[in-house]
């Protein structure tokens, strides 16, 4: 039913940017929120940003002031800016939704395929 297509990972040098995308389409009633986790080699996916529908955000700590999320509610679109890359953001981003397919449907969750981001000089 509901896909996420996500865009714009890369390779950056550090101290570089980047802006990931992430839309979802399908069959979707309501989303309630859209963010995005990563996972380094060898490590746990952990999450990095996340905004809900009427705009409440949250953020890892590694990633506060540098990364900012925000989301395009008519297209069902949410975006990462990451400014000031270091190399320990190196990592797949993956999005996330959280959404209702119908009224009264209750919520689902849908996982993005993910994008690597790598830092390096």
């Amino acid at each position: 039913q509901v896909q996420l297509v996500e865009s714009g990972g890369g390779l950056v040098q550090p101290g570089g940017s980047l802006r990931l995308s992430c839309a979802a389409s399908g069959s979707i009633f309501s989303i309630y929120a859209m963010g995005w986790y990563r996972q380094a080699p060898g490590k746990q996916r952990e999450l990095v940003a996340v905004i809900t529908n009427i705009g409440r955000t949250n953020y890892a700590d590694s990633v506060k002031g540098r990364f900012t999320i925000s989301r395009d509610n008519a297209k069902n679109t949410v975006y990462l800016q990451m400014d000031s890359l270091k190399p320990e953001d190196t990592a797949v981003y993956y999005c996330n939704t959280n959404y209702s397919p119908r009224l009264d449907g209750g919520y689902l969750e849908v996982w993005g395929q993910g994008t690597l981001v790598t830092v390096s000089s």
